[in-house]
C-alpha cells in the first residue's frame, strides 16, 4: 500500500516522455548542450517516525526550488535559466535554456505538515516528512489481570 503517491497521469507521462524528453536528447546529443529537465528522479522511504523523499536534482542549486503544501498535497518545483555567450573570430553563439519541473504528492494525513523539512546536497533535495505522534507505533502495554 502506498502511502505517499506521486500525482500524475501515467499515459501523460508516456507521451511526454517519447514526444519532449526523446527529441531533446537527440538534439542535445547533436548541439553538445543539457538537455532540460523533465522528471527527476524520486526515491520513497518510510520509518516508523517519518517518510523520507530524496528527489535528483542535479545541476541546480537550493535556491532554485519551491516547496509548497496545500489539501496534504506536496508540491516540488524547481526552474532554473541559463545563458551562454561564446565569441570567436568573426562568429559568436548565443544559447539560452530554461529547465523546469514539478512534482506532486498526496500525503497520508499521518504526516505533522508543520515539521516538514527539507535540504539540498550533492544535487539531491532530501525533505523529511515527520509523522504525528499518535501514528508512530507504541510500544507494548501490559495490562494488569484482577
Amino acid at each position: 500500500m502506498k502511502l505517499i503517491r506521486p500525482n500524475y497521469s501515467p499515459v501523460k507521462d508516456v507521451f511526454q516522455d517519447f514526444f519532449s524528453n526523446a527529441v531533446n536528447r537527440t538534439l542535445s546529443d547533436i548541439l553538445n548542450i543539457d538537455s532540460p529537465i523533465s522528471q527527476p528522479s524520486v526515491n520513497i522511504r518510510e520509518t516508523p517516525e517519518k517518510f523520507e523523499i530524496e528527489l535528483a536534482a542535479p545541476g541546480l542549486e537550493k535556491n532554485d526550488f519551491k516547496l509548497a503544501l496545500e489539501n496534504n498535497r506536496l508540491s516540488i518545483s524547481a526552474q532554473k535559466e541559463e545563458r551562454k555567450v561564446e565569441e570567436n573570430g568573426n562568429y559568436s553563439r548565443k544559447e539560452f535554456s530554461f529547465n523546469s519541473f514539478t512534482r506532486s504528492f498526496d500525503l497520508p494525513e499521518t504526516v505533522h505538515a508543520e515539521n516538514i523539512s527539507a535540504n539540498y546536497e550533492n544535487g539531491i533535495l532530501y525533505i523529511n516528512l515527520p509523522k504525528k505522534e499518535e501514528a508512530k507505533p507504541q510500544p507494548a502495554k501490559q495490562i494488569e489481570i484482577k
